[in-house]
């Protein structure tokens, strides 16, 4: 079955509307959603790594603007949409924790957060919350999520085919460290 999801995945990576896709994911994944985009970014480099900056182009850009989502949620709809959001990740206990660390390590925490597989929509909702200083954000979020998907993209561009060819022979090993790498930053978060 994984086997199947893979080939499908990679198949999906070069079709036409692939970069629509991820370009919604990203978005998406800022704000509220909880699937990371690199879900689609790493099959997609793979498929079309003549394509890898534009990929990794598109998935910061549309990242940022759905973490601007995210900030505009914690600004002004906090109490509903913000609460709900973190309520999703069983975050409600450490919300305020978090509020007070963020008030003094904002920058970083934007920065260290938008590399790591912690979920980024709750960086960019306490942003919001915590009225932080709209244009910093915006630049401190293109670097690091910018840094991430590059990152990904360059090593992928530069040795696609044999990570392609460790994925394909440790597939299931390859997705159970990712899944772990997800849960961690979940974890990460919820035990920061």
């Amino acid at each position: 079955m994984l086997r199947k999801l893979y080939d499908w995945t990679l198949s999906l990576a070069g079709r036409p509307y692939a970069l629509w896709a991820l370009a919604a994911i990203s978005f998406a994944e800022s704000s509220f959603f909880p699937m990371p985009p690199d879900l689609l970014l790493i099959p997609m480099v793979l498929a079309q790594r003549q394509r890898a900056w534009l990929i990794a182009g598109v998935a910061t850009i549309t990242s940022v603007l759905g973490g601007l989502v995210g900030y505009a949620i914690g600004a002004y709809l906090f109490d509903s949409v913000g609460q709900w959001v973190i309520g999703l990740y069983g975050l409600q206990s450490k919300a305020d924790e978090f509020h007070t660390f963020f008030e003094h390590y904002g920058l970083w925490v934007i920065l260290a957060k938008g590399l790591t597989p912690i979920p980024f929509k709750i960086v960019t909702i306490t942003s919001g919350a915590m009225h932080f200083d709209l244009v910093t954000f915006i630049v401190a979020s293109t670097i690091t999520r910018g840094a991430r998907f590059f990152l990904v993209a360059a090593l992928l561009k530069r040795y696609g085919p044999p990570i392609q060819s460790f994925i394909e022979k440790r597939l299931t090993l390859v997705f159970l460290v990712f899944l772990a790498l997800v849960i961690a930053g979940f974890a990460a978060i919820k035990y920061f």
